[in-house]
């Protein structure tokens, strides 16, 4: 049987959502009461927000982990990763707290992981780009291809948060990154690893969300990692 094709488990009351947010005051309500619709159990980590995200996600019904300070995206996933293998979960499904994936389209995933036998879901917004940004849609196009290249699998939209990981690949993303690179490096580790990587196409909502990434920062983080990998 080839790498990464093992049958996996699946049950839907074994995958648990995880929310990474910082300073989600305005979103993250609706997006843990519409993901709660759709999975037993929501698990929101707050990376040190400094405003009322954590008692907001509380309220909607989320379990809520709070890390006293920010320490990235990246962190805020291991932390749930943890906690949830702890649990037993099979599956992990990530989403945003700021709105842009829709909890509805969680079921999608749910879908492809009964259909298929892959270590990690990754959501794919560039099916269908309209309302994209012009400059986002080029840089995630070029982005894909490169990452695709070096994982030696296609993976047409590398930059989505919004995605799938089953416990057997868990253990092994506990690494270096701690920030927005830790998505990326989450896709690398797998590939090497031998898991296929399945993509699970999602929808994009674009409103008032603040981007949280640095471009100069993050984007030394991105160069770094890449270069860990050639």
């Amino acid at each position: 049987m080839t790498p990464g094709t093992e049958p996996k488990t699946f049950d839907p009351a074994k995958v648990a959502a995880l929310i990474p947010a910082y300073r989600e005051t305005d979103h993250i309500s609706e997006v843990v009461r519409r993901a709660r619709a759709e999975l037993q159990t929501v698990l929101v980590v707050d990376d040190g927000s400094p405003d009322a995200t954590a008692e907001c996600a509380r309220q909607a019904g989320a379990e809520v982990i709070v890390h006293p300070k920010n320490a990235g995206k990246g962190a805020a996933i291991k932390t749930g990763f943890k906690v949830l293998m702890e649990r037993g979960f099979d599956y992990v499904l990530i989403l945003d707290g700021d709105g842009q994936h829709l909890p509805e389209e969680i079921a999608h995933f749910l879908s492809a992981a009964a259909a298929m036998p892959c270590g990690l879901f990754v959501g794919n917004r560039m099916h269908k780009t309209d309302g994209m940004p012009l400059v986002r849609m080029l840089t995630n196009r070029f982005m894909s291809g490169l990452i695709s290249w070096i994982c030696k699998q296609p993976i047409p939209d590398t930059q989505c948060g919004f995605r799938m990981i089953h416990r057997e690949v868990i253990p092994s993303l506990f690494c270096e990154s701690n920030a927005y690179d830790y998505e990326t490096e989450m896709l690398l580790i797998a590939s090497r690893q031998g898991h296929r990587i399945g993509n699970v196409p999602v929808t994009t909502i674009y409103g008032n969300e603040t981007s949280k990434i640095h471009p100069l920062r993050d984007g030394l983080r991105f160069v770094s990692l890449l270069s860990r990998y050639f």
